[in-house]
């Protein structure tokens, strides 16, 4: 079975196809950083979205995703930017959770896998 490597770095690559299934490393806001979470989250989202556009599927083909909130208490602002985004009917399984992430300027990390 092939695999396709999308944006390839020396430490880990932005995505990997295997098989029928998509892999996206964890993303954070680019354009957004250090601005609110619901800014942050509607950036990330944007990414992923080109991110499963260059691997040949969409958000309503998302299996699983995986949340990290630098602060819980901003589930809820976080969770109106993902509602208005997620493909209504095709609801992946999802996480949820507080972490400390990579620096202070990023409130926001999703990763997810999708079908392809």
């Amino acid at each position: 079975m092939s695999i396709k490597r999308i944006a390839p770095g020396p430490r880990m690559s932005k995505a990997v196809v295997h098989g029928n299934t998509v892999y996206l490393a964890g993303q954070v806001a680019g354009a957004a950083a250090g601005k609110s979470v619901g800014e942050q989250t509607k950036d990330i989202l944007s990414i992923i979205d080109g991110l499963l556009a260059e691997a040949g599927t969409d958000k309503s083909k998302l299996l699983m995703v995986n949340i990290w909130l630098s602060d819980i208490s901003t589930f809820a602002e976080m969770n109106a930017v993902w509602d208005s985004w997620v493909s209504a009917g095709n609801t992946p399984g999802r996480a949820t959770v507080e972490a400390k992430l990579a620096g202070p300027q990023y409130t926001v990390e999703i990763a997810v896998i999708a079908a392809v």
